[in-house]
C-alpha cells in the first residue's frame, strides 16, 4: 500500500546508521529484497528505509523517526521534559530532521517533511510495520511522551500501545528491557524463513519467535550489531456459529 503522508508524532521513517554501509546494504538487500539508491532503501521503486553513516549524535543502529511539523518547538518540549537534543535540525532531501533522546536515553528522530514524508510503502513484506519502545522504566516513558506528544499508554489489547490524543494507536512499548531504545519492526511473510536466511547472512536472533498482538515477532541483530525486529501475521481460523433459535427468528422476520 502506497503512503503519502503521516500525522504528527507518528512513526514515519526508519534509518540505519552503520560504519559499514556497503556491508549493511548487502545484508538487507538479501534479507528483504531492498535496493539502495543513494541514502535510501527502495522496494518496488519506493523508499522504505534510510541508510547513513554513524557520527556525532548519530550512533550505529536503527533510528525511528516521528513525523513533526516544527522541529525547534518539539525540541524545546523534549528538553523541558528532561530529554536531550543530540543534533541540530539538518536539511535533508525533501525533509528536515533532528536526533533526540527521551528522559531515559532512548534515541529517536524527528522528521519534518518538505516534500518527502517518509516511507512510501506499508502493509507489504519488506516494509516498516511498527515501532516499539523497549524500556525498564515505563512510568518515566509515560510521563515523557505524554508531556512531549500528548501520548497515553494502554494495555487494553494485551500489550502496551501508545495512543495519540485522538486515541489512535501509533507505537508499542515492551517493558522490562534494560537500556531504553526504540526498535523498528519490518513485515515479512514467514518469520521462520527469515530466521534461517538471517543466520546464513551472518545475523542472529536475540529474542523470539513469540506471539505479539496478531503476529509472530522476532528480534534480530544484523551482522554489524544493529537490532531490529520482523513480524509476520498469524492466520487464525474464524468459526461462525448461529443458534437454531436465531435462524428461526430470522426466518420469521424476513421470511414472512
Amino acid at each position: 500500500m502506497r503512503i503519502r503522508g503521516f500525522a504528527p508524532s507518528t512513526p514515519c521513517w526508519a534509518e540505519l546508521t552503520s560504519a559499514d554501509s556497503a556491508g549493511a546494504a548487502g545484508f538487507y538487500a538479501e534479507l528483504f529484497g531492498w535496493e539502495l539508491d543513494g541514502d535510501r532503501f527502495l522496494l518496488q521503486g519506493r523508499a522504505v528505509a534510510g541508510l547513513g553513516r554513524a557520527g556525532t549524535g548519530r550512533p550505529e543502529g536503527w533510528v525511528t523517526y516521528l513525523a513533526d511539523t516544527h522541529l525547534e518547538s518539539t525540541a524545546e518540549r523534549i528538553n523541558a521534559a528532561y530529554g536531550r537534543s543530540l543534533t541540530w535540525p539538518q536539511e535533508r532531501a525533501g525533509a528536515r530532521s533532528a536526533i533526540v533522546a527521551d528522559a531515559s536515553g532512548a534515541i529517536f528522530g524527528l522528521w519534518q517533511s518538505a516534500g518527502f514524508a517518509g516511507t512510501q510503502l506499508r502493509g507489504e513484506p519488506g516494509t516498516m510495520a511498527w515501532s516499539d519502545l523497549l524500556t525498564d522504566d515505563v512510568p518515566a516513558a509515560t510521563a515523557f511522551y505524554g508531556a512531549v506528544f500528548g501520548w497515553s499508554l494502554t494495555t487494553e489489547f494485551g500489550s502496551g500501545e501508545w495512543l495519540t490524543e485522538a486515541h489512535d494507536s501509533v507505537a508499542g512499548v515492551i517493558p522490562g528491557r534494560p537500556g531504553a531504545r526504540w526498535q523498528p519492526s519490518f513485515q515479512v511473510t514467514d518469520t521462520a524463513a527469515v530466521i534461517d536466511k538471517c543466520g546464513s547472512l551472518g545475523g542472529r536472533v536475540i529474542a523470539g519467535p513469540m506471539e505479539m498482538g496478531l503476529g509472530s515477532y522476532v528480534e534480530i541483530l544484523d551482522p554489524f550489531g544493529a537490532a531490529f525486529a520482523v513480524t509476520a501475521p498469524v492466520e487464525r481460523p474464524v468459526e461462525l456459529s448461529v443458534a437454531y433459535n436465531d435462524i428461526i427468528g430470522m426466518e420469521l422476520t424476513y421470511g414472512g
